[in-house]
């Protein structure tokens, strides 16, 4: 049989394979050209920050990147994020003031303790103009953007043992887990304790063999990473309105759109809202749970340890690393 096949035939078989074509490279091949943004965070896959940051902030830059986050120190050890970044290794990390001190002396002053007075001035600060130079120093100095602030929670002393905590002088001895930079360790001092560097992931088997005493975090962090399992007591220091910035490399920011800059930075900052209001409002919720799990919580006589603390910074070299006129800047931000 002779199969008689004509013009029209072939310009129709020729435009079938042409669309084809495009059904296999168009919309495939946009998701296998979406930026991969690794992200590598101490937290877990249940932390705040990090469900926040795996829905909204996923979801806002989906058309054009893929959020990737590794949790609980697996890609990157805290601590050297930053530096990954700024070679080219690594695209997103959650840092801190301490982390950015560590690089950036300026950065000093918002290690401090009792520097912040609540989250609502922690947000004035880093959304005005403040937060643009100290932002735009970071980027000058290390090739990293920070995109926003998020609310960590306020961090509080969290112990082993009964030994009732009221000023500093009664944490004299006290092995309380501090990260390893020089900023966590000395306001571990300047809380009358013995600082003992260790990694976040160590710091549940430290408490429960007795290597170390205490550790300090936010509340909602002490739940999520059980330690009320092994201690006994929260002693309500406030010391630290503690706050985390969104990481990004400059590089990456800089091969994107004007359209896609703009995503990547309003998808941050609703994430971070997101996350600082979730924190703030289950802050005021945890301390029933804690007690249901059997620990003491209490609050010292804070004034002893705000005035302890606030001139131990001021004789330190820390301040001198502050630029001039900016803690009165802070104090005054509303």
């Amino acid at each position: 049989m002779t199969i008689h096949i004509g013009r029209r035939t072939i310009i129709g078989a020729a435009t079938i394979a042409l669309l084809a074509g495009i059904a296999l490279t168009g919309p495939a091949a946009a998701g296998q050209d979406k930026i991969k943004l690794r992200m590598s965070t101490p937290a877990s896959a249940t932390d705040f920050r990090s469900q926040g940051l795996a829905t909204t902030f996923a979801e806002g830059v989906s058309g054009f990147a893929t959020y990737e986050p590794h949790y609980n120190d697996s890609l990157f050890k805290q601590g050297t994020e930053l530096v990954a970044i700024a070679r080219g290794n690594l695209e997103m990390s959650i840092t801190s003031a301490q982390e950015l001190a560590k690089l950036i002396p300026e950065w000093s002053i918002f290690t401090a303790g009792y520097l912040m007075r609540d989250p609502a001035h922690q947000r004035a600060v880093f959304e005005g103009d403040i937060g643009k130079e100290m932002y735009q120093l970071v980027e000058d100095k290390l090739g990293v953007k920070l995109l926003s602030v998020m609310y960590f929670g306020t961090r509080q002393l969290n112990l082993r043992g009964d030994k009732v905590i009221n000023t500093p002088e009664d944490m004299a001895g006290i092995k309380l887990r501090m990260p390893g930079t020089d900023a966590w360790q000395f306001l571990g001092r300047a809380l009358g304790a013995n600082p003992t560097p260790m990694a976040f992931t160590e710091v549940y088997t430290g408490l429960q063999t007795g290597t170390i005493d205490g550790q300090d975090n936010p509340l909602p962090t002490n739940k999520d990473r059980k330690f009320y399992e092994v201690t006994d007591q929260i002693v309500l220091t406030s010391h630290l309105v503690d706050m985390n910035f969104l990481a990004f490399s400059k590089t990456v920011w800089d091969g994107l759109t004007p359209e896609q800059q703009q995503t990547v930075q309003d998808s941050a900052q609703r994430a971070s809202l997101e996350i600082s209001e979730t924190i703030l409002a289950n802050e005021a919720e945890i301390v029933e749970f804690f007690k249901a799990e059997g620990l003491k919580v209490y609050t010292p006589d804070v004034d002893a340890f705000r005035s302890r603390a606030q001139k131990m910074y001021l004789e330190s070299d820390f301040s001198k690393d502050w630029p001039e006129g900016l803690l009165e800047r802070i104090n005054a931000a509303k």
